[in-house]
């Protein structure tokens, strides 16, 4: 035979071979240089169909030792919203006990939870550590979106100047021609040999490996704690597909390359991550907030998010954004969520926005001040509830877009045993489409509630007719209520005397 034929034949079938399997691996094999935050992928010529057995396990390949390891035989998360259970004194004992009758019971996300790595991981569900803290977070092991497979690892358990090697086991996924990775030199890769330097200023999020992150989560667990000098992290196009969350940050501008191009966005809900039990959550500075936002900042001041989408992808209460603080800046952005699509606790000011939602789509306790922004939303749009320690929520030059039947531009804030009979929310100049002629779902608390519009019109520009509204709203009058009207359209004065400061931005 021919020794050209059988080499070229040889050839052949080894192309068939690869074509079949079809896959291409990210980091490719034996890459260097790459953050041991990568998220591992794998693309196919086909979708691939996530199992319900077998392992991706990552060692290290000086030694061979396991250092993670997935298990796809446990659930990423609950599904349904477990039964309510007797809280303990400390939650009753609070005020703020209005989530006393929906808090689901869930011992798997308890203080103490390990980041699993080698440790044999809690049998209920998939848990990981994010952000340093000590309760665990449901999370999908692995995502497919189109022909890719993203496998999300345990976090920070990759070190730097490390070469790993990947097993998969052959049930995790299931496309034509793959059959798992089961030899320890077809999936290498060596980290990089140092971290950015620690008194940087600027470091740079890229999915594609070509900054000094790969995920934005990395990027803040990075930043020091209470930092004096402003960080700014600068995510580039793509999309993160990762939870978000940190605690005790200041000073950090997150700057988007493209508000649309880059995403930040996963499948969280408050069923799927819970709120920890007997744990006080979002009303006081420092309390560990509810996990099911896409994108949630605790305790977190002087935190300016720019030029970016901020999305939960799951129906229910889930938060595209949830932030409490003071001083933070959301500067065009996109948030887009469910109900509580964003929820803002502490000073805040939103400028050049669209949020995003399906009811109750702001919440939080104030104040917050909205300039120019787009806001959209199935049902209410919000449910503030402010004390009168502080204003609520006031919009000035904003669009209010009902996207289903009529809806009320906000509801009483009642709710169960607790009341807020100083929520606040008023509009400045709004342009309305798809509110119902009532405009406010507005109950009897004394007077105190403040209900207020000046200056609402229809998208052509015409006023809109007022006749029908709530009586316990109030429509300003422009000559009556001048001082009130200048004094609401000035943020220092709703902002506790904050005058904010935007960043440069080109979009």
């Amino acid at each position: 035979m021919n020794p050209r034929r059988v080499i070229c034949a040889a050839i052949l079938c080894l192309a068939v071979v690869v074509f079949a399997a079809g896959q291409t691996l990210f980091p490719a094999n034996n890459a260097r240089s790459v953050n041991p935050d990568v998220q591992l992928k794998l693309t196919f010529n086909a979708p691939p169909v996530i199992g319900k057995s077998g392992r991706v396990s990552v060692y290290d390949a000086t030694n061979d030792r396991l250092v993670d390891t997935l298990d796809l035989s446990i659930p990423p998360g609950p599904t349904e919203r477990a039964a309510g259970a007797a809280l303990s004194a400390p939650y009753l004992a609070t005020p703020y006990n209005y989530e006393r009758s929906v808090i689901p019971t869930n011992a798997n996300t308890k203080p103490g939870t390990p980041s699993a790595g080698a440790e044999p991981p809690p049998a209920n569900y998939q848990l990981t550590i994010i952000g340093g803290f000590t309760d665990g977070f449901h999370f999908y092991p692995i995502v497919v979106d189109g022909n890719t497979a993203t496998i999300q690892l345990h976090h920070n358990l990759l070190e730097y100047g490390k070469t790993y090697y990947v097993l998969i086991s052959p049930g995790v996924l299931s496309v034509a021609g793959f059959n798992g990775i089961t030899d320890k030199q077809s999936w290498r890769f060596t980290t990089k040999s140092k971290r950015p330097r620690p008194d940087t200023d600027r470091v740079i999020v890229s999915a594609d490996g070509k900054g000094d992150f790969n995920t934005v989560q990395a990027a803040i667990d990075f930043v020091p704690d209470h930092a004096t000098k402003r960080i700014t992290i600068v995510v580039r196009k793509g999309v993160y597909q990762e939870i978000v969350y940190f605690r005790n940050k200041e000073n950090v501008t997150f700057l988007g390359e493209d508000r649309d191009g880059t995403r930040v966005r996963y499948a969280n809900n408050e069923v799927f991550n819970p709120h920890p039990v007997n744990i006080r959550t979002n009303e006081r500075p420092g309390t560990f907030p509810s996990r099911r936002a896409a994108f949630a900042a605790d305790n977190a001041n002087d935190i300016h998010i720019v030029n970016m989408t901020l999305e939960t992808t799951a129906p229910g209460q889930a938060e595209g954004l949830l932030i409490t603080g003071r001083r933070n800046i959301l500067q065009h952005v996109r948030v887009i969520g469910f109900g509580d699509a964003l929820q803002v606790n502490g000073p805040a000011y939103i400028v050049d926005s669209v949020i995003e939602g399906s009811g109750d789509t702001i919440l939080g306790r104030g104040p917050a001040f909205f300039d120019h922004c787009t806001l959209k939303s199935r049902s209410v749009f919000m449910w503030i509830r402010n004390t009168a320690s502080n204003h609520g929520n006031v919009f000035k030059d904003c669009t209010f877009v009902g996207t289903s039947e009529p809806t009320t531009l906000a509801r009483s804030p009642k709710n169960g045993a607790s009341t807020y009979p100083y929520a606040e929310a008023v509009l400045l100049n709004a342009t309305l489409s798809g509110i119902r002629p009532e405009g406010w779902d507005a109950a009897d608390e004394g007077g105190k509630v403040h209900f207020w519009e000046y200056n609402s019109r229809n998208p052509d520009g015409s006023p809109v007719d007022a006749s029908k509204r709530s009586p316990l709203s109030r429509q300003l009058d422009k000559d009556k209520d001048a001082k009130l009207i200048s004094d609401y359209s000035n943020p220092a004065f709703v902002l506790d005397g904050w005058v904010p400061q935007l960043e440069k931005i080109s979009h």
